[in-house]
């Protein structure tokens, strides 16, 4: 069972920054795939980033390549989503997502989910 919580989001200006953070219990967190997706207001869930269980290897929406780094630290039990050069359309739920499947943009294969974090980008 892992249980995560996110943390890190807020109002901020269009061209701003933030970090989001995703703290996870649980003794396999080493062992699963970490994504972040979002959700906008009528919109459905849209998938971010991707990291695998080494942090070896990452993916990236297309929408925010070069903008938002995912990072992870597998002592700490955390995964972090780097937003730059951010941009009103970001505006969103964020959520973090455990699996213990392969790494993939498909939020269906995540077992786990935090509760989310909004994050506001004002223009």
């Amino acid at each position: 069972q892992v249980q995560l919580v996110e943390s890190g989001g807020g109002l901020v200006q269009a061209g701003g920054s933030l970090r989001l953070s995703c703290a996870a219990s649980g003794r396999t967190f080493s062992r699963n795939v970490m994504g972040w997706f979002r959700q906008a207001p009528w919109k459905e869930r849209e998938f971010v980033a991707v990291i695998s269980w080494n942090g070896g290897s990452t993916y990236y929406a297309d929408s925010v390549k070069g903008r938002f780094t995912i990072s992870r630290d597998n002592a700490k039990n955390t995964v972090s989503l780097q937003m730059i050069s951010l941009k009103p359309e970001d505006t969103a739920v964020y959520y973090c997502a455990a699996g213990r499947g392969p790494a993939t943009i498909s939020g269906d294969a995540y077992n786990y989910w935090g509760q989310g974090t909004q994050v506001t980008v004002s223009s």
